[in-house]
C-alpha cells in the first residue's frame, strides 16, 4: 500500500513541476516531507528531502536543457529509506533518487514529445479538441510520474539491499559521503553565481555553516 501511496504522490509532484500548478511542492525538500508523511517517517524525509536540495540546486530549468526530475528523486529516495529509517541508509537511498531522477528527467522529455503528437493541425483546431488534448496530456503526465516514482522505489530497495550486504556503512560514513557531495554541488552552484572572487562572503558563510552542521551531526 505504501508503494501504491507514494506512486500516486509521485504523479501529483510529477504535474506540479510543469503541466499544473508549478507551486513548488515538488521541489526535493517539500517533496521529501510529503512522502515522508505518507510513509510514517515525516522527520527521516525532511532530512533526505533537504540533502538532495543542496545536491539539485545546480540544475536550473531553463531552455531546452534536459535535468533531473527533484521530485521522482526525493520521493524515491523517501520511499526506498523509509522501511529503514536508519541513517546508515541515507546515502545509498539518496543516491539511488539522484539516478532515478535522471531517468525521471529524460521521461519528461519523452512525454513531452509525445505531447507534440497530441496537438492537432491548424485547420482543424477547434477549442474542444484541444482542451481534450491537453487534458490527455496531463493525464499522461500524471501516470509517467506515478509509474516512474513507483517503478523507481520497487527497484530501489532492492538496489539497496544488495549494496547494503556489499557495503556495510555507518551513519558517521554515510553523513562523510553526503557532505563530500554536498560541497561538490554547492561549488559547482557558487561557480554558476560569479565564483569565488565575486562572492567571497556567500564562500565563507557556506563554509561556517557547514562546519557547524558536520558538529551538529
Amino acid at each position: 500500500m505504501d508503494l501504491l501511496r507514494l506512486g500516486l504522490l509521485g504523479g501529483v509532484l510529477g504535474l506540479d513541476s510543469t503541466a499544473v500548478g508549478q507551486f513548488m511542492v515538488s521541489r526535493p525538500l517539500v517533496a521529501g516531507w510529503l512522502a515522508g508523511w505518507v510513509a510514517g517517517v515525516p522527520e527521516f524525509g525532511v532530512t533526505i528531502g533537504a540533502v538532495l536540495e543542496v545536491f539539485l540546486l545546480v540544475s536550473f530549468p531553463t531552455g531546452g536543457a534536459r535535468f533531473p526530475e527533484g521530485s521522482t528523486a526525493a520521493v524515491v529516495a523517501v520511499g526506498v529509506a523509509a522501511p529503514y529509517e536508519s541513517p546508515d541508509v541515507v546515502a545509498g537511498a539518496v543516491a539511488i533518487g539522484l539516478v532515478w531522477g535522471q531517468f525521471g528527467g529524460w521521461t519528461v522529455t519523452l512525454q513531452r514529445n509525445v505531447n507534440g503528437w497530441l496537438v492537432p493541425r491548424a485547420n482543424v483546431a477547434e477549442q474542444g479538441v484541444l482542451a481534450r488534448a491537453h487534458a490527455v496530456a496531463v493525464l499522461i503526465d500524471f501516470a509517467r510520474g506515478m509509474i516512474v516514482t513507483a517503478a523507481g522505489i520497487w527497484l530501489g530497495r532492492f538496489a539497496l539491499g544488495f549494496v547494503g550486504r556489499a557495503w556495510r556503512t555507518d551513519g558517521s560514513i554515510s553523513s562523510g559521503v553526503l557532505f563530500v557531495g554536498a560541497a561538490v554541488s554547492l561549488g559547482i552552484m557558487l561557480h554558476d553565481l560569479g565564483g569565488f572572487r565575486r562572492r567571497r562572503i556567500l564562500f565563507v558563510a557556506g563554509l561556517a555553516l557547514g562546519i557547524v552542521g558536520a558538529r551538529f551531526l
